[in-house]
């Protein structure tokens, strides 16, 4: 029995060593679990924090745009008034079979629209090119013959003033636009990497909980062996010490008390006294009988 115990132990020994192995394994996986999932929560908030500010900047250069388009507007708006007037001035006065400078203008900012947009061969790109510049010719004959009214040259100067304001107002809105649709651009790709790095923490995260779930179970599974050991431990110290133990004082004692007691019985015995079953099982247990 001793012997078995002593086996058991060993194997006991054995297998809380590989459940504490396992658990130190699990808990450094969790650990570098844990770190991954840290660092990505991170880079997650670092793209939603970058998505937010190209948001702003994005939301600003659009208010920007807006207001500059409602200024250009007016000035267009004016010089459309203007370049009414000067139609009607044409109209009542005749002399010109031209088409209005009003209509003149918004023929060669389409022309001049295509010519940026579309794609052209070069035979038709020259076309285009040499149509616009006939009539921008036509335009500057009807503004010179406009030009001997003192008060037609007028609305033709300020009319064009006007028109310029709101080219150069158009340029900047394009900018601002561009730039509105830059931001926005880096916006959506700063959410699209914010939900991927998140929905990699979440799988790190599961991988962590999983790790961290084993190890405690491995753990409980080693410390259950070290009671067994505590157990094997006190049952064969407990064998080994009642093995060597010597007998005390006080066994001695009642050994030589038993023995006095049993020599008085068997000289009752042989001097012919009646003894009791008892004393007789005591003459026998001493080896009297």
């Amino acid at each position: 029995m001793f012997n078995d115990l002593i086996d058991k132990r060993k194997k006991s020994i054995v297998i809380s060593e590989e459940h504490k192995n396992k658990r130190n394994e699990l808990n450094a996986a969790a650990s570098q679990y844990a770190r991954e999932r840290n660092t990505l929560n991170n880079k997650t908030r670092e793209y939603v924090e970058d998505a937010q500010k190209n948001k702003e900047l994005r939301d600003q250069f659009n208010k920007e745009v807006q207001e500059l388009k409602d200024k250009r507007n007016d000035f267009n708006e004016e010089a459309n008034k203007l370049f009414a007037d000067i139609d009607s001035f044409k109209k009542e006065h005749g002399g010109v079979k031209n088409r209005g400078i009003k209509d003149l203008q918004k023929q060669i900012e389409s022309l001049e629209f295509r010519q940026q947009t579309e794609v052209f061969s070069p035979e038709k790109e020259r076309e285009l090119i040499d149509k616009i510049k006939q009539m921008r010719e036509q335009m500057r004959e009807q503004e010179a013959e406009f030009e001997q009214n003192k008060e037609i040259r007028e609305k033709i100067m300020v009319a064009k003033d006007l028109r310029k304001q709101a080219s150069e107002i158009h340029e900047h809105v394009t900018k601002l636009a561009e730039d509105a649709q830059k931001h926005h651009d880096l916006m959506v790709e700063c959410y699209r990497k914010a939900d991927t790095s998140r929905e990699e923490a979440d799988t790190v995260h599961k991988k962590f909980v999983e790790a961290q779930e084993t190890a405690d179970t491995e753990h409980k599974l080693f410390i259950e062996c070290q009671k067994e050991l505590r157990d094997y431990d006190k049952v064969i110290g407990g064998m080994r010490k009642k093995a060597t133990k010597k007998p005390t004082k006080t066994t001695k004692e009642q050994n030589k008390e038993v023995r006095k007691e049993a020599e008085d019985l068997f000289e009752k015995f042989r001097g012919g006294e009646k003894l009791t079953t008892e004393d007789l099982l005591l003459l026998q247990r001493s080896k009297f009988l």
